[in-house]
């Protein structure tokens, strides 16, 4: 059984072959950060959601590193369903703090709303095929890989509803292709969402924080 390691959190990959990105663990660790400082000294919860959930990494190290936080998973896979059940019980997290949604993005949370959006969407390009890895092609589920022929179809779908499942002062944090900033900022402009883009590890701006 496969098991690698996401910030302090281990990550089952049994059900769910597409491990987590060292640039994903971390821009994550730093949001972590930022949401414990501001809401270190608030009682009420915080509520979250990780969408395009997969493994459940992203959720599951915010749900271990942030006490006053509750928060949901959503993903469309049925294996993404069991893989993140079976590591809400690795991890040992209480029950009930984290809910799961086999949801084609927030078709099953109507009505729902919450204070952050963790999103790692499939972003690759049909046009970049060439320069994915062969090793991954055949490891990685696709549909967790590719959106359309520039990468956007499922980021600018996202977006558009994004904003109506958001509590007022909401962020959300989403993950792309560094060459995708100037589309998806012009995407933003559309939606009326405040951007922040913030660079990863390696100097290249990796995801973005809107309001």
């Amino acid at each position: 059984m496969k098991k690698v390691k996401f910030l302090n959190c281990q990550i089952d990959l049994s059900k769910h072959n597409f491990s987590p990105r060292i640039e994903t663990e971390f821009w994550v660790a730093k949001e972590i950060k930022n949401l414990k400082s501001k809401n270190k000294n608030c009682n009420p919860k915080i509520k979250i959601l990780d969408i395009f959930a997969g493994t459940g990494c992203i959720g599951i190290a915010i749900l271990k590193n942030i006490e006053n936080s509750d928060l949901d998973f959503a993903d469309i896979s049925e294996n993404a369903f069991l893989q993140i059940k079976i590591n809400l019980e690795l991890n040992k997290i209480k029950e009930g703090r984290g809910m799961i949604y086999k949801s084609n993005l927030f078709e099953k949370l109507k009505g729902q709303k919450y204070d952050f959006i963790f999103a790692n969407p499939p972003y690759v390009a049909l046009d970049r095929i060439s320069e994915v890895q062969i090793g991954v092609l055949k490891k990685e589920p696709l549909v967790a890989l590719f959106a359309g022929k520039d990468g956007l179809v499922i980021i600018e779908r996202f977006f558009k509803k994004a904003k109506k499942h958001l509590n007022p002062g909401g962020k959300i944090f989403l993950e792309f292709d560094p060459l995708q900033k100037e589309k998806i900022n012009k995407i933003l402009e559309r939606e009326n969402l405040k951007a922040e883009f913030k660079k990863d590890q390696f100097g290249k701006i990796r995801w973005v924080a809107a309001r």
